[in-house]
């Protein structure tokens, strides 16, 4: 599955402020809708490093009006982009089907229970440390491991607060606190984690690791962003999020007709 990004912010890395009022992200949705997209993920806080944090309030401003919109004009899942329960809530009551938390190595289980009690999916995402820091120092042994250990926790975790195993899929955090090695190990050793028998996503477009190894800039990326997808896909993940859904589309219907042949 394709998710297609769309985010009503004024600072992430790749397409903060093109996006700058309701009617403009309603519009992008349908465009990724027409052009393929799965699911479309909308969120309203940048989470690339450094930056700052935003209020509840703001961002509910910024997606509520964009998640009513959309499902009122697809029909495909909507997916809310957030930390934050109370955004989450009022997402899921507006018609979002999923929430899709980078936050979810927090101690505590408030996020929780919006899962657990409204039946929507939940993604895990791992990440060291948070956006304002982690990207300082970032380190680990064996990075593989070390993060489906956290999935195994939070598995666990996830049970013990009423949240459905078959609610679940896991995303590996590329970029999340790693540095351009970690996430070459992490889609190398991917296929390692389809053992969980959830459905894994895949966040690698236009990420700044990218960049460092073929020296492009950010609206550069597209090659490196479709060879990270279709290898995402031959590893065996389930759901690539990625911001060029029809170059995307094209690219993992070859590489999908491609694996149809293998014996």
């Amino acid at each position: 599955l394709v998710m297609g990004i769309i985010n009503v912010t004024p600072d992430s890395f790749s397409d903060g402020g093109q996006f700058p009022n309701p009617e403009a992200a309603i519009e992008h949705g349908i465009r990724l809708v027409e052009n393929g997209a799965d699911i479309l993920d909308i969120g309203g806080e940048s989470t690339r490093p450094n930056a700052g944090p935003v209020s509840e309030k703001d961002e509910l401003l910024r997606v509520l009006p964009v998640i009513e919109g959309l499902v009122a004009k697809v029909t495909i899942p909507i997916s809310i982009d957030t930390t934050k329960p109370g955004v989450a809530w009022a997402a899921v009551e507006a018609g979002a089907a999923m929430i899709n938390d980078i936050g979810a190595n927090r101690a505590n289980e408030s996020m929780w229970r919006v899962p657990a009690e409204s039946g929507a999916g939940y993604v895990v995402m791992h990440m060291q440390g948070t956006p304002q820091n982690m990207q300082k120092r970032p380190t680990y042994k064996r990075v593989a491991a070390e993060v489906s250990v956290f999935f195994g926790e939070r598995m666990q975790a996830l049970a013990a607060a009423g949240v459905k195993s078959e609610q679940i899929a896991l995303d590996v955090g590329i970029g999340f606190g790693k540095n351009v090695d970690h996430n070459l190990q992490l889609l190398a050793e991917l296929h390692n984690f389809t053992a969980w028998k959830r459905p894994v996503l895949v966040g690698v477009s236009r990420k700044s690791f990218i960049g460092q190894l073929v020296g492009a800039e950010v609206t550069e990326r597209l090659p490196g962003s479709l060879a990270c997808a279709c290898w995402a896909v031959a590893a065996g993940a389930h759901i690539v999020r990625v911001h060029d859904v029809a170059a995307t589309k094209q690219a993992l219907k070859m590489t999908e007709a491609i694996m149809a042949q293998k014996k």
